[in-house]
């Protein structure tokens, strides 16, 4: 009887762990992205990059190595393909994004960035320690510039100050795909006060900007709403949210709410199931009060 009472709790306890396996993603993932014969998604822990494969060598983006090291993306590349690594494009200059490349670059990637993001980086050489972890980008953008590599295009769009001022939108105009980091999220609420940039209302401009151009799917930088790719609706969605927040805001401001009161008064009933709308909203409340209240 004892023995049929343990093993049955050995028992349980093995699913219990098999379960919590299951709940538990690897750290790491790869996979084609369906429709496509050489776009490719991985993820690394709670963000992502996608890498293309051609015939004369593999466009990566975002080294996302940040405190983590490049081995692991380096490796899912390899087991996919023997061709070279040719370029790496940066999507904006925050680090838990673009550092950790140095890999990259001893194979001899060829580093892609808007023109910004670079001089970003210079203003902070002499703070060396900031950017040990970060390559420089050998080419730059301004508004838009294309690579070619194998018969497949990448096209690089800036399309706006948002998250930063250099962020790029990555569209692949054959697959009609967007590579979109941090500015556009999927069912979610903004980061915290909308911090890096300058006026709300041209952050919403160049979520416009991101609508209009010519794309059917758009890969986030960060596994939103389950994972899930977003499309055209999740972008005019997410402006609705901004202007509805901006609108009310406002309203908030012209009647002296500004700032304490808005942020503990003002809800969005119609984002309530959103990512983050009980944490961040009051934050994004602020961000539009310092706009609406004071100019900036």
């Amino acid at each position: 009887m004892k023995i049929s009472i343990c093993l049955t709790m050995l028992a349980a306890f093995a699913a219990g762990l098999g379960s919590a396996a299951a709940q538990s993603p690897p750290q790491t993932s790869t996979k084609k992205v369906d429709g496509t014969d050489d776009v490719y998604l991985f993820r690394y822990g709670g963000h992502q990059s996608i890498f293309i494969v051609t015939p004369q060598g593999v466009i990566a983006t975002d080294p996302i190595s940040y405190l983590r090291p490049a081995k692991p993306y380096i490796d899912a590349i390899k087991a996919v393909t023997d061709k070279p690594i040719k370029y790496v494009v940066y999507s904006h200059h925050h680090y838990d994004h673009i550092a950790g490349g140095q890999p990259f670059k001893d194979l001899g990637a060829t580093f892609v960035a808007h023109r910004r993001a670079k001089e970003r980086f210079l203003e902070l050489k002499k703070q060396k320690s900031l950017l040990a972890d970060v390559v420089m980008p050998d080419q730059v953008v301004d508004d838009k510039k294309s690579i070619t590599l194998g018969g497949t295009t990448l096209e690089l769009n800036y399309v706006g100050r948002n998250h930063s001022d250099n962020s790029l939108v990555m569209r692949l105009p054959k697959e009609k795909i967007v590579f979109v980091v941090d500015f556009a999220p999927i069912e979610q609420v903004q980061f915290r006060n909308i911090p890096d940039n300058a006026s709300p209302l041209e952050y919403i401009a160049s979520l416009k900007k991101l609508a209009s151009l010519d794309w059917e799917r758009m890969i986030p930088g960060h596994p939103y709403a389950g994972g899930r790719f977003g499309t055209k609706k999740d972008v005019e969605d997410h402006i609705a949210y901004m202007e509805d927040l901006s609108a009310e805001v406002k309203k908030a401001a012209d009647s002296g709410k500004c700032f304490d009161t808005a942020m503990k008064e003002l809800k969005l009933p119609k984002y309530e199931k959103w990512g983050n709308y009980e944490t961040a909203l009051p934050a994004n409340v602020e961000r539009f009060c310092y706009w609406w209240a004071r100019g900036y």
